[in-house]
């Protein structure tokens, strides 16, 4: 049986611009901190050509006008290139209008900088769901073709349970979303996707996950990790709240050397080629609930109005 081919994906954001961090560090703060993005960003790379593994880079524009070498250096080497938004502000935070001028501009500027095509967004923090699936015609609207911004769990800070686990069609057929991949274990979802949730199990969860993925449900999966979670002597943050320490923290020193054995492990690819079936409407595919779905349209036209 021939290996299903999966996509890995970098969220390209430096350690201080985490979701869990918003308290303690004010945006305005940023541009005085030790920027190490850059430099974790070219371990990466390092590690994904050893490998020969070719991955999709959702970048925020923020980072990519302070490192513009980094950027086109990801293009140059075959990945793609994708849109994580300017500064990392949740979807659940921004208004439309706020987060149509973020998410276009973002794709301006990526495409400018990398010469390419910016077909991907991956909102911050997974935090597209059921109250705000206007997000996904906004992106329609930009000239994006897919989002993997929902997380089709219960989770403490996001989440869309009701939401298919696999990619399906949004934004009236103009959208593709492509959900963090989760797997069931005694009737609840599990991210075993990437993130934190990788430096929190045994490696063998996520192994084990990926291939029920691929070999039970027959489906692609996507993992996704952080610059910053390879990057054990990072500065440590204070102000941080017990569990946001924990989080973060967590394992760090682990999380290339796991890297590598599912680099081994597993056939991996861009997310845009991985999921080009899905992206151009070619695969069967998935819908959202019905009452979502009319949900979704009573809310873009309220944005359209």
């Amino acid at each position: 049986m021939t290996a299903i081919r999966n996509a890995m994906t970098v969220d390209v954001e430096d350690y201080f611009q985490v979701s869990a961090f918003e308290q303690a560090v004010h945006r305005a703060e940023w541009d005085r901190l030790e920027l190490r993005v850059e430099r974790n960003v070219d371990r990466i790379l390092a590690l994904f050509d050893e490998h020969g593994v070719k991955a999709t880079f959702f970048t925020l524009g923020w980072v990519a006008e302070r490192c513009p070498a980094m950027v086109q250096r990801i293009v140059a080497e075959g990945h793609e290139l994708a849109s994580h938004g300017w500064e990392h502000v949740r979807v659940v935070n921004q208004s439309p209008e706020g987060f149509r001028e973020d998410a276009g501009r973002t794709k301006a500027f990526l495409e400018d900088l990398g010469g390419c095509a910016v077909n991907g967004y991956r909102a911050a923090s997974y935090s597209i769901g059921a109250q705000n699936l206007w997000a996904h015609d906004v992106l329609a609207d930009l000239g994006y073709r897919y989002s993997s911004s929902i997380a089709p769990l219960r989770h403490d800070l996001y989440g869309m349970p009701e939401a298919p686990r696999f990619a399906f069609l949004t934004a009236g057929g103009r959208l593709t979303e492509i959900p963090v991949t989760t797997i069931t274990v005694a009737g609840r979802r599990l991210n075993c996707g990437g993130g934190g949730w990788f430096r929190l199990f045994p490696y063998a969860f996520s192994r084990w996950a990926l291939r029920q993925v691929n070999e039970n449900d027959r489906e692609s999966a996507h993992f996704y990790f952080h610059p910053w979670e390879i990057d054990a002597s990072q500065p440590r943050t204070a102000g941080l709240s017990r569990k946001a320490r924990f989080r973060h923290y967590l394992n760090l020193a682990r999380t290339e050397p796991r890297l590598r054995r599912l680099l081994r492990d597993f056939s991996w690819g861009r997310m845009d080629r991985v999921f080009h079936r899905q992206i151009a409407g070619e695969a069967p595919p998935l819908t959202l609930p019905e009452a979502l779905q009319a949900c979704c349209r009573h809310e873009s036209n309220q944005v359209r109005a």
